[in-house]
């Protein structure tokens, strides 16, 4: 690889909250630039999964994370620089508001250079518009605000009242109308699993087609990314087959944790569970997060991926089960109405959904392995009767602390584990 600094535009996509359109402006930008035949890179900020399966469809190709913290600054730079090498654009979609958090949006682009581009809702509004995008750009000196969009626009006049707004120091990038068909179907994790929406395509070439009618068609200015490199990984897992449950019910997958399993010489069996697949000869298995509540009947009827599973722990075999991986090893899971679905009794408990959070923050885990980081997001509440291994804790100092329970090798938790965070712990998890 060359050493050399590669520079590459970019922009970090971020808004003054939540459910301001962050989502639906980078996915039109990305298939927007894809369509004029521009290779897209697409990153979100922070430990989400939902996002990237829409960024993935969008610009062609796989989207990442990246976290200050979760990831490590080295890791961030590492997969920028790599993608710089390969795209004629990088979108980064931020999380929550511009400076929520810590580490914050505001604080990726500072410490990576990146000029934010920020979408903000203007249903409401007209030359407040462009105070409030001041305000944002000027929170900070160190930040550089390169431009601003538009989401929910009323007409092309009401567009152009908001571009009108801005100070000569902002571009305007683009915008969006207020459309029901351009939104993206939700539910209680945040968006519908792209797998599982069989119109996506069509619905980014919609939000392609509306961005395409405000755009600005300048690619933003290039960034320089300086020379950086992943830390090089052990081959552990050399000659050795990890089966990992892969369908709508386990669907949480970071691409970087799957890449770093290949490096360390793993051969990956994808198997799914709600397709009737048995659980494939390997030597070890990987339930990852997902939507088990949403499949209790396709799941309860599954008595001999339940057996395959008690033999595959009880030999002493390693297993990760990880949120809604943990809640398919209990005895059992009840949805938000009720309805009980007899699980894998890997781990003697039960779950039910319920309607608020009861898990939700940044999380680290000190292992017998070593430290390893990751997330919690979820909305079940878990009765286990073991002791568990370790406590999570929440560098924020957040009340989520999630406990990781120990069977012999299985290792079972709520956090969601960011491999590369601690390559050798991730490994030695699965590791024989």
């Amino acid at each position: 690889m060359s050493d050399a600094v590669r520079h590459c535009p970019a922009l970090l996509v971020s808004a003054p909250a939540s459910g301001q359109g962050k989502t639906s402006a980078t996915a039109a930008l990305a298939r927007w630039h894809s369509r004029q035949g521009r290779r897209v890179r697409v990153f979100k900020t922070g430990p989400d999964f939902l996002d990237p399966m829409v960024h993935e469809r969008a610009s062609g190709a796989p989207a990442q994370q990246l976290d200050l913290w979760m990831c490590g600054e080295d890791d961030v730079r590492a997969r920028l620089y790599q993608a710089a090498g390969q795209a004629d654009l990088i979108l980064v979609e931020g999380v929550m508001g511009l400076y929520d958090g810590k580490p914050s949006s505001a604080d990726l682009a500072i410490a990576l250079g990146l000029p934010v581009l920020a979408v903000l809702d203007g249903s409401a509004m007209a030359q407040t518009f462009g105070a409030l995008a001041l305000g944002l750009a000027n929170y900070r000196e160190d930040l550089c605000m390169y431009g601003v969009a538009a989401n929910r626009i009323g007409s092309a006049y009401h567009a152009q009242l908001l571009r009108e707004s801005l100070p000569p120091s902002l571009q305007w990038l683009g915008a969006l109308p207020r459309d029901p068909a351009l939104s993206l179907p939700e539910r209680h994790l945040g968006l519908v699993a792209a797998q599982e929406l069989g119109d996506l395509d069509a619905r980014l070439d919609v939000l392609a087609d509306a961005w395409a009618a405000h755009a600005d068609a300048a690619l933003p200015p290039p960034v320089a990314f300086a020379p950086a490199t992943s830390a090089q990984v052990a081959p552990l897992l050399r000659g050795r087959r990890i089966a990992i449950a892969r369908d709508a019910a386990f669907c949480f997958l970071y691409p970087a944790n799957l890449d770093l399993l290949r490096a360390a010489g793993a051969e990956l069996a994808f198997f799914s569970p709600l397709a009737g697949d048995a659980l494939p000869d390997c030597d070890a298995v990987w339930l990852p997060g997902g939507y088990p509540e949403l499949h209790l009947d396709a799941l309860s009827r599954r008595d001999d991926l339940r057996l395959a599973l008690h033999a595959h722990r009880d030999a002493g075999k390693p297993l990760l089960a990880e949120c809604g991986g943990l809640l398919y090893a209990l005895d059992s899971l009840a949805d938000r109405d009720g309805q009980r679905g007899e699980m894998a009794g890997l781990l003697s408990g039960h779950a039910r959904l319920q309607p608020r959070l009861a898990g939700l923050g940044l999380q680290a885990v000190e292992l017998p392995e070593g430290e390893l980081r990751g997330h919690t997001f979820h909305y079940a509440q878990a009765e286990i009767a073991a002791a568990p291994l370790a406590l999570a804790r929440n560098p924020n100092g957040g009340p989520s602390r999630e406990a990781v329970y120990r069977d012999r090798r299985m290792t079972a938790s709520f956090v969601h584990f960011y491999f590369p965070s601690n390559p050798d712990a991730a490994l030695r998890l699965l590791a024989p």
